[in-house]
């Protein structure tokens, strides 16, 4: 850290104070600005104190700690808050995270280690990528307003064709409730997203790829929840940050997404540098693949950095290419054909840019990967150097939610 964290340390009476004091670090970048004996007390020298955390001990349950860490948020809510707790039991570790904290260390414990979960909390607070100033990589979120156009079989082939040019690439998949990543992949669902959601407390990289899944071709995968009922766990905060850590650590970062406009896919959206709209012949996924780019419009986001992809754009139902720049708006810039190997290579797990590199369906998933190589090379990691959307696109969102929320 370039300057050190000033933490004010709050104990309860129930703490042994002994075994916080042992666990403080001394120096390693805290500067402790406090250590004060009763949260009455510690609310007191709060409102003086200049903190950039709060640190906060106790004994067992304790809904004065709970109490405490409200009212601490609602004050400042942008200050990061971390328990230590000795003897933590009876839920009262979720309930810490539900009151607000961003990590709880269970006493005793070493300086070090204490010294290092502040550190992360800071970080989450502040963005850690944006306080290292460290410039993101190319987010490409594969879109389809209709289902069963191929987003994930575009997703996956997209993925692992930026892997095999030995570039460090990792998967996301979005759809939280019917997810096939992992069965287009091959790929056994021991952790998923999920499973990230409900361990609690920060997040930094060394956590995030701990619950990622590796795929022969070298691409890592975090997988959407094995079940329907465990999407409601996964929050956009926990995407957001997700996000900016996959953005931070690896070249590429593709998102599978579900149909439609969900907060979600909202907050992918925003936080991506690159859109790939997926469609096919047909009149449906036309219209609903217009509707998609103009609702992308309205959020403000940037036309030259959406391609089309057109899958099985050999089809013959009377729709000609020169039909689909007419309703669409735009000329596709990716025509995948038809290829009866696909629907196998799906079953047996294998992308068809594996299971037969030759194909004109692989080819044509290659041509679409070096569209976004070229983006790596503006800023080393890529040309988008943001945390966030601007202002007009977080402008624009809101009347999108809106206009989705009258539906």
């Amino acid at each position: 850290m370039a300057t050190a964290i000033r933490t004010l340390v709050a104990v309860d009476t129930t703490a042994d104070r002994q075994v916080v004091q042992a666990a403080l670090p001394g120096s390693n970048g805290i500067e402790i600005v406090g250590v004060i004996y009763g949260l009455d007390e510690s609310w007191n020298a709060l409102q003086e104190a200049p903190t950039d955390l709060v640190a906060v001990a106790c004994t067992g349950y304790s809904d004065r700690t709970l109490f405490f860490i409200e009212g601490a948020l609602k004050q400042r809510p942008e200050r990061p808050i971390v328990v230590l707790v000795h003897e933590g039991r009876d839920g009262f570790v979720r309930r810490v995270f539900e009151a607000g904290a961003d990590d709880v260390v269970v006493l005793p414990e070493s300086p070090e280690r204490v010294a290092f979960t502040f550190e992360k909390a800071i970080a989450r607070r502040q963005g850690a990528a944006v306080a290292s100033g460290v410039a993101l990589s190319p987010m490409i979120c594969v879109l389809g307003p209709k289902g069963g156009t191929g987003k994930t079989l575009t997703s996956c082939n997209l993925a692992v064709a930026l892997a095999r040019t030995a570039k460090k690439v990792a998967l996301v998949d979005l759809d939280l409730q019917f997810g096939d990543v992992g069965l287009a992949l091959g790929l056994a669902p021991e952790k998923t997203v999920y499973d990230l959601a409900k361990s609690g407390g920060s997040i930094d990289i060394e956590k995030l790829e701990s619950y990622l899944t590796n795929h022969s071709s070298g691409l890592r995968v975090l997988l959407a929840p094995t079940r329907p009922d465990q999407a409601s766990f996964v929050t956009v905060d926990l995407l957001r940050d997700v996000y900016t850590l996959l953005r931070s650590n690896y070249d590429f970062v593709i998102v599978d997404t579900p149909p439609g406009f969900t907060p979600e896919v909202i907050a992918s959206i925003d936080s991506s540098s690159h859109v790939c709209m997926v469609a096919m012949l047909d009149s449906l996924s036309l219209k609903n693949t217009k509707l998609g780019l103009e609702t992308l419009e309205l959020m403000g986001y940037d036309s030259g950095r959406v391609t089309i992809l057109l899958n099985r754009a050999d089809t013959r139902i009377g729709i000609s290419r020169e039909d689909v720049a007419a309703i669409v708006g735009r000329t596709p810039n990716v025509l995948v054909p038809s290829d009866r190997e696909i629907p196998k290579s799906l079953t047996d797990g294998v992308p068809i840019l594996l299971a037969n590199e030759r194909s004109a369906a692989a080819a044509a998933f290659r041509e679409l990967a070096k569209t976004y190589e070229g983006s790596l090379s503006t800023n080393g990691r890529g040309p988008l150097a943001e945390s966030g959307p601007s202002d007009s696109r977080s402008d624009a969102r809101d009347v999108l939610k809106q206009l989705l929320g009258r539906r």
